[in-house]
């Protein structure tokens, strides 16, 4: 039941980065390519696959990981405002919507308030 999601969440993100991805190179810029770039450059705690976690565990820290994207999301909402780059504006809002639904499905699961703009 678990691992499924999972992956469902993991092709939303993928898909995301790939819309940044896109729109970064449409304004010239140049996203990172490599996961090294990646793992440098977020602030995601990396979390070792072990077997002593519980779910809820597991499922809190995905919620911090996904808080952490509701953030960047949030500060690329105001940039591009400040830039008059509403296309772009436009994708941060949509991203951010989608992991605000996130935040609030996995809460529900862990039995919590969505507490989407802590």
């Amino acid at each position: 039941k678990l691992h499924p999601l999972m992956d469902e969440f993991m092709e939303e993100i993928d898909s995301q980065l790939d819309v940044i991805s896109e729109r970064l190179i449409a304004l010239d810029g140049s996203p990172y390519s490599t996961l090294k770039e990646m793992v440098e450059n977020t602030k995601i705690q990396d979390w070792p696959g072990e077997w002593d976690k519980t779910t809820p565990e597991r499922l809190a820290h995905l919620v911090d990981g996904y808080r952490y994207l509701e953030d960047l999301y949030q500060h690329g909402i105001e940039v591009s405002d400040v830039e008059k780059d509403f296309s772009t504006q436009d994708i941060f809002i949509g991203l951010k919507t989608a992991i605000e639904k996130k935040i609030w499905m996995i809460q529900a699961e862990l039995g919590s308030a969505p507490e989407i703009d802590e």
